[in-house]
Order: structure tokens, then C-alpha cells, then sequence
């Protein structure tokens, strides 16, 4: 297992506790599997891999792991049901899950390695109420390692930590890592907006308090000439939203360089079948390609007992829509990308008539201290930039 210069700089050095900022496939897996193999060498120790859930760890890191010690002829047994490795010289690697404390608590460690430390939701909680005591009675070490997420208890513990006795910590980019080609990283910064590129690839803290689309300003709204002597020949793009109160949609086309929105629909107490008639009165005979919520492939807003889909197919729109949505997450980093990615590029515009498109988009907001958005009126054009 080949390891670059600042991940040997990590496990070399001898603090009892180390924080490591690393980049998205910047070898985090790689990193805590050297330092599990470092510290089971010695006889009799246990070791403990820790992440945010059971499925996670056991993809993260049990095949690699399996095949070093394979490899290595450490390997003594395997329980596959509990993820536990025992090895010939009777130390023992345990993986677990954050989400489930009780099989952490009461055991005492010799060495632990929590990744993705950043998306256990009570991490300061599961740190020094469950993780940190299984450590005392052997005087154990740990590794807490992770991409960043905002500015909580990771952050705090990585800027304390080079201040305190026993304790250090490291950042490093994804380009660190020697994991990602330089095409790659281009790609990504070419598609992703800056504050998304910053957190994921360049390993910053970046703090995501206040507006959620940060990247979208006045660049992104204008008038477009539409290139094209007859719109009527133009395919309608539409996100559109099952809410009764209001049901939302909006409208757009695509062009050479993203989407332009040129309308905005917003009826109250209302159901699908309404807000498509008005669509097609505005558009008659239009070819459509409608991206709705995944959910109204069985929910009914209407009287007619018939879903959502199917009455937007019945009114002649083609689908795009997944099995599910994707997560809140990407769908926000998607917007703010196209608002404005990494490299200065704008693929998303909007017309200056869409007022409340453009209000949603510049009040949309977080609850203070928290990642859970304040409800808006208008999230359709989520639907239309993840599809």
C-alpha cells in the first residue's frame, strides 16, 4: 500500500490524537487502513474503525482491509456478521458504526480510527461521551479523519488541536492526495461552484451559515435574446411542484451554453391537473419536457385518483425524472454550479420578469445553526438543474 508524503508525515508522528483534513478521494481509506495495520502489528491490541453507519463501513474500507491482511498472511479468522478481523497474533480490528453507540461503549481500545467524522450528527456527543472513554483504560490513541462539513465540532477540534499536548492535526488537498488526475480536478472545477469546490477538493472549512445560493447575484439575471426566429419550435423545459398551496413551476429552454427561465407559474390552492391546463393554455401544442418530483409517480393531488405522472403524461409532457430524488445536498450544490461554477461560468439565467424565482433564489436561507432550509415558495428549478 503506497502512500504519498503527507500521509506518511501523519502516521509517523507520534501525537496520541490526530485530526486529518482531507480532500474528497484525497486516500482518507487508504490512510486508515495503513494506520489500522500500523497499530495491530503488536500483539494482543485492539483496534476499532469507526463511520457515521454500518453500511458505510463496511464499504469503505472491509474489502481493502480483508486483502492487506490477506496479503500480509495476518489474518487469523474473520466474523463477517460482526466485521471483526482477528489476526494471528491475536490483536483484533473491529468495525462499527457511530449510529449505533452501544456496540462501541463498555469495550476498551487501544487504537481508533473515525472517518468521515464530519457527517456524524452528534459528533462532539459520540466523541467524548462514547469514543474518547474506551481510550482511558489503555491508554489508547486515535485517528479522526474526514473531508470538511461547515464550521461545528470538526473545526473546532482540528484548530485545538495544534495548541494541545498529545494532540495535532493536518490538512490536504484532493490533488495531495495523488489519487485525482489534474484533468479531473479541471472537470470538477469547471462544473462545481467555488464554495462546493473549496469544501470538497481543497479540504477548506467553508462555512455554509446564511444564504443557500450564494453563487446566484445579478449576473444571472437577464433578458436572452432566444437565438431562434419562432419560439413556438422551441421544446419547453418545466420544473413543477405538486404543492397545493402554492403549486409551482417554471418554464425554460436550453441552449448552447445552460437553461434560460422565462416563466413562472404560481397558483394557490390548486392541484396538478390546474397548473398543468394553465400551462397549456400559455403553450399550446408545445413539445414539453416536464421534471417533477419522484414522488408523484404515486401521489395524487387531484380528484381524479389518477398520480401526478400520469396526468402530466396525459397532457402530452415527456418525463425526466429518477427513481428518487437526489439529495437535498447535491440538488443545492447543482444550482449554485450553475449559477456560477469555480472557473467564472454562468449556465443558469433568468429572465427579470420570474420575481418570484429570483426572490426565492436570493432569500433562501438556512436556519441559524443548522443545515435544514427555511421552507420557500419557489424550489421547482431544483428539479430542473439535477435531471
Amino acid at each position: 500500500m503506497k502512500l504519498t508524503d503527507i500521509q506518511k508525515t501523519i502516521l509517523e508522528d507520534n501525537s496520541r490524537f490526530k485530526i486529518v483534513i482531507a480532500g474528497r478521494r484525497g486516500g482518507k481509506s487508504y490512510a486508515s487502513i495503513a494506520s489500522l495495520a500500523q497499530h495491530a502489528r503488536y500483539p494482543n491490541t485492539k483496534c476499532m474503525y469507526i463511520a457515521p453507519s454500518y453500511r458505510m463501513a463496511k464499504q469503505i474500507i472491509y474489502d481493502d482491509l480483508l486483502m492487506l491482511l490477506k496479503e500480509r498472511k495476518w489474518l487469523k479468522k474473520v466474523n463477517q456478521s460482526e466485521l471483526t478481523f482477528t489476526l494471528v497474533n491475536n490483536s483484533i480490528i473491529m468495525l462499527r458504526s457511530a449510529d449505533n453507540p452501544d456496540s462501541i461503549r463498555g469495550v476498551g481500545l487501544d487504537y481508533v480510527v473515525l472517518d468521515e467524522a464530519a457527517d456524524i450528527p452528534k459528533l462532539e456527543e459520540t466523541w467524548q461521551a462514547v469514543i474518547r472513554p474506551t481510550l482511558s483504560d489503555r491508554e489508547g490513541s486515535a485517528l479522526i479523519i474526514s473531508s470538511p462539513k461547515g464550521k461545528g465540532y470538526l473545526y473546532s477540534l482540528y484548530n485545538d488541536a495544534k495548541h494541545l499536548d498529545d494532540w495535532n492535526s493536518w490538512q490536504y488537498t484532493t490533488e495531495q492526495g495523488g489519487l485525482v488526475s489534474e484533468a479531473e480536478l479541471a472537470q470538477a472545477r469547471k462544473d462545481l461552484d467555488e464554495r462546493t469546490y473549496r469544501q470538497e477538493y481543497q479540504a477548506e472549512f467553508v462555512d455554509y451559515s446564511g444564504v443557500i445560493y450564494y453563487a446566484f447575484g445579478d449576473h444571472c439575471i437577464k433578458e436572452m435574446q432566444f437565438g431562434r426566429p419562432d419560439m413556438t419550435r422551441v421544446p419547453l423545459h418545466i420544473g413543477i411542484d405538486f404543492n397545493v398551496d402554492p403549486g409551482c413551476a417554471v418554464i425554460g429552454f436550453q441552449h448552447s451554453k445552460g437553461l434560460h427561465i422565462y416563466d413562472e407559474i404560481e397558483i394557490w390552492g390548486t392541484d396538478t391537473q390546474e397548473i398543468t391546463s394553465e400551462i397549456q393554455r400559455r403553450y399550446p401544442n408545445r413539445t414539453m419536457f416536464a421534471y417533477p418530483d419522484a414522488s408523484g409517480a404515486a401521489r395524487k393531488s387531484s380528484a381524479g385518483g389518477i398520480t401526478d405522472h400520469i396526468i402530466l403524461k396525459n397532457a402530452g409532457m415527456q418525463l425526466r425524472v429518477g427513481a428518487q430524488n437526489p439529495s437535498v445536498k447535491d440538488r443545492i450544490a447543482s444550482v449554485n454550479s450553475a449559477c456560477k461554477s469555480v472557473d467564472g461560468e454562468t449556465k443558469l439565467t433568468i429572465d427579470p420578469n420570474c420575481k418570484k424565482v429570483i426572490k426565492g433564489l436570493r432569500n433562501h436561507t438556512y436556519k441559524e445553526g443548522t443545515r435544514h432550509q427555511k421552507k420557500m415558495v419557489q424550489q421547482t428549478i431544483h428539479t430542473l438543474m439535477t435531471h
